[in-house]
């Protein structure tokens, strides 16, 4: 069906339409049909087991809300090759008949486009790309559903649910340790996206919501196959990280082992796949961990047993933090080890190809990444570290600087514009080829934090 409406696209010769029309006409009030009115509010408010789920995700205020999110995500095109604006002209056209396949049942998603993401340890992650019309049906879809599901999961679930975020599973964590709980079973399941057995989450799914329209569109959400190199690759297992209902489904799986934690009276955060329960003993730890092995056995899912350990809290790495305890028992958090080397290699990697670029064109391809970089890690208390950070980014820059200087007199000229003494730029010039280390103790006086600050780069110090 995509081909034939790719086709169609095309002929019509009106690719380039704008997006304020595209949004404002996505879909019309006739194919939409009325909004299902909550008999106190006179909104859309869905219930769990009165069916109906699916027509009050295809309501024109939902989908609407749902094109917004979509679009401001923005993202690649999927399996279909169609972008944003291509997909918003054909719904423009089409939206009746997929509409009302949606409501049939017979609607079958695309494929999606199978992405490798490479992993700062080397190892890539996969990921599945819908096309941008399932991207809006699925998020259309999800609008519905969280508000109804969400309320039923553990509280100690942090990841992806609406108002929580990784730091309030590293405060949970920071918490459980300072109560004097300091070994740490670290969970890390292999591949868990990819190995989600489908009939167990459907299960799962139909206990919290009694529609046949929404657990039908789920199921061939799951089972649409993977376009790889051109083939479709048909699939059985995993639910592909990349649609936005996939973090949901995951979430539904996992909220059986989060309620037998809680029922035994464990002291855990989760974030996704990713498990952390504190206990006082090594000898509890292992208990934990073999009621663990059993848990995600029944969910037929698998334990990465390089990656998992029974340990000390202040040896291990949580969402990117660490833990460390003051002179005065105080449990602080770090950005781990590992963290602080993929920051590095980012930073590298972001400065490589800096050639024809003046700085002010270098600090603001960097500028994004590091606000977010401090965003994230804003509860880490070691401000030397953060100081540390600061300098080797300044350091890379004043050498990335004479890199783009190059020879001697264009170094000299430079460096007597912005105002240096005529020894600096005399020995810095002098020295033009050992760019890193010429371009600390002496550069410094010339290319200043203050010269950083106004080409707006960020401190994260």
């Amino acid at each position: 069906m995509s081909k034939a409406m790719r086709q169609m696209l095309e002929r019509s010769g009106r690719v380039g339409v704008a997006y304020g029309e595209a949004v404002r006409d996505l879909i019309s009030d006739e194919a939409c049909g009325p909004l299902l009115e909550h008999p106190h509010t006179g909104s859309a408010q869905p219930k769990a087991g009165t069916g109906g789920l699916l027509e009050v995700a295809l309501t024109r205020q939902n989908l609407q809300a749902a094109w917004k999110r979509v679009r401001a995500n923005k993202g690649a095109a999927g399996g279909d090759g169609l972008d944003i604006e291509q997909t918003a002209q054909l719904i423009r056209q089409h939206w009746p008949d997929i509409r009302q396949e949606l409501l049939a049942g017979h609607y079958r998603p695309s494929p999606v486009r199978k992405v490798m993401i490479p992993k700062p340890d080397g190892s890539q992650r996969e990921l599945g790309i819908p096309t941008v019309l399932d991207r809006l049906i699925q998020q259309a879809l999800l609008q519905v559903l969280q508000p109804l599901i969400d309320p039923t999961f553990s509280d100690h679930s942090h990841g992806f649910r609406p108002g929580r975020r990784a730091h309030d599973a590293v405060k949970a964590a920071r918490a459980y340790v300072q109560t004097g709980k300091r070994v740490v079973v670290d969970v890390d399941l292999t591949k868990f996206f990819d190995r989600v057995n489908h009939d167990i989450l459907i299960d799962r799914v139909r206990k919290r919501i009694d529609d046949a329209g929404v657990i039908r569109l789920v199921r061939a959400y799951l089972n649409a196959g993977i376009m790889d190199g051109g083939v479709v690759v048909d699939r059985h297992l995993g639910t592909p990280q990349g649609g936005p209902l996939s973090p949901l489904l995951a979430n539904v799986l996992l909220d059986d082992v989060d309620k037998a934690l809680e029922a035994r009276g464990y002291s855990f955060a989760r974030y996704a796949d990713d498990c952390n329960v504190y206990v006082g003993s090594r000898r509890a730890g292992e208990r934990v961990m073999a009621y663990l092995r059993e848990l995600y056995t029944g969910l037929r899912l698998q334990i990465n047993e390089a990656k998992s350990a029974v340990a000390s809290a202040f040896g291990r790495k949580f969402l990117g933090y660490a833990l460390w305890v003051s002179k005065g028992g105080e449990v602080k958090c770090a950005v781990a080890k590992k963290a602080l080397e993929t920051f590095k290699a980012r930073v590298r990697q972001l400065t490589r190809r800096s050639g024809g670029r003046s700085m002010g064109e270098v600090v603001e391809k960097l500028r994004p990444y590091l606000l977010g970089w401090k965003a994230y890690f804003e509860m880490a208390q070691t401000p030397k570290v953060w100081r540390e950070l600061d300098e080797w980014l300044r350091h890379r820059l004043r050498a990335i600087q004479l890199k783009h200087w190059k020879r001697p007199r264009p170094i000299y000229r430079e460096l007597k514009a912005l105002g240096a003494r005529e020894n600096v730029a005399l020995q810095v010039a002098g020295n033009s080829r050992r760019w890193w280390r010429n371009s600390d103790r002496l550069l410094k006086t010339v290319l200043t934090i203050a010269y950083f600050d106004r080409l707006g780069m960020p401190r994260l110090s």
